[in-house]
């Protein structure tokens, strides 16, 4: 049964993959990555490594999604200001 899970979980993984490449919002792509990094804790989780799953959700889906959206916001925040 946890095989069946795993599977299902990277196939989601994949599908966050491709929307993530695929998205023309950068919020969307950013979104869609941190959905991968938490899909994967949820992994690591279920394959009995929750120092892993712990680290990979603290730092790969909760500290990089929020330091991409922040350099976003500054790279937006110039850009008005440029052009205003």
């Amino acid at each position: 049964m946890i095989n069946v899970i795993i599977i299902v979980l990277g196939i989601l993984m994949i599908a966050s993959a491709f929307m993530a490449i695929y998205m023309r919002s950068l919020l969307s792509s950013i979104i869609a990555a941190g959905v991968i990094s938490l899909l994967a804790s949820i992994i690591y989780l279920l394959l009995a490594a929750p120092d892993v799953a712990m680290m990979e959700a603290a730092i790969g889906s909760g500290l990089t999604t929020v330091v991409f959206l922040y350099a976003l916001s500054k790279v937006k925040n110039s850009g008005e200001d440029n052009h205003g």
